[in-house]
This record gives C-alpha cells, structure tokens and sequence, in this order.
C-alpha cells in the first residue's frame, strides 16, 4: 500500500514538475491599447472624423424630432377647431414624421448603422496595423501570449518591464508618447 501512494506521489510530482517547465517555458507580455491607439496620428484623425460625422447626424436627427415636436404642439393647439377626418390626417402625419426620424436615427446609430460601418472603414485599417506588429513582435520575441492591459478587468497587476506598448509603436513606425 505504501508504494502504491509513494508512486501516486511520485507521478504527482512528474506531473507538477513538468507543468511549471511547461509554464516556464512560455513567455508572456502585455500592450496598452488605449496607450497605443493615442500614439498613432491615424488613429486621432479617424476619431476626430467620425466625431464630427456623428455630430453631424445627431444634428440632422434632432432637427426631425424638432418637425415632429412643433408639429404635435400645432396639432394641440388646433385640436378642438379641426374635424374628426383632419385629426386624424394629423395625427398620421406626426406618426408619420416621428417614425422617419426614428428611423434615421437607426439608420445612422443602430447596430449596424452608418456610424459602425463608418467606424469599420476608417479604424478597422489602423486595428489590423496594431494587430500585425503585436503578430510580428510576439513572433520575434517568440512571446506565446500577448495581453491587453487596457481591459483592466484581466489583469490584476502587471509588472511594468513586461510592457511591450513602446515597441508595438516603434515597429509601425511612431514615436511612443509619455504614459
């Protein structure tokens, strides 16, 4: 009985001993998005676009609800002088206008509206840049598990000289900035 637990024990140890060389093994880093991201022109530029884009649309959206609004108030103020048929061609013309209004808000808002695609067009680019020389860096410095450091929520604590932001941003070109 003695030497079955001492085997147990010593495959237990094998098993321990080979998992932390196995884990040793690995390397891994992390990158700071949010860092990155402000560090790249490009990137300030697509924001600044879609910015002012969805200024734009938020614009024209308020000024349809603003139509709906007079013409509900209008309609309250002509009520008791207007048919029963007029009221009713009335209030299908306010349904009507708030109706077009809110759908243009969806189109240019909603979920795969205007602004997404937007969004896709002009920052999906500079992603995809950010994403190759993380790719290329962890290839390179044979890192097998790269972290974002931006989502706080997974990662408690990171120690600063595993931090890789500053050459993410040096091998696509650009000066790191002050963190």
């Amino acid at each position: 009985m003695k030497t079955s637990i001492l085997k147990s024990a010593a495959i237990a140890l094998a098993l321990m001993l080979t998992n932390a060389v196995t884990t040793k093994a690995q390397k891994t880093a992390y990158v700071d998005l949010d860092y990155i991201l402000a560090n790249v022109p490009d990137y300030k530029n697509a924001q600044s676009e879609l910015d002012k884009i969805s200024a734009q649309w938020q614009k024209e959206i308020e000024a349809k609800f603003a139509e709906v609004d007079k013409l509900y108030k209008s309609y309250q103020a002509e009520e008791i002088l207007l048919t029963e048929e007029l009221k009713k061609k009335r209030q299908s013309e306010i349904i009507q206008k708030e109706k077009e209004a809110k759908d243009l808000q969806k189109q240019r808002f909603g979920v795969d509206g205007d602004l997404y695609k937007k969004r896709q067009e002009l920052v999906k680019p500079i992603q995809d840049k950010v994403y190759n020389a993380v790719k290329a860096l962890c290839d390179k410095q044979q890192i097998m598990i790269m972290f974002n450091k931006t989502s706080e929520l997974n990662i408690l604590y990171a120690n600063p000289k595993f931090d890789r932001s500053d050459e993410v941003l040096e091998s696509m070109g650009f000066k790191p900035g002050a963190k």
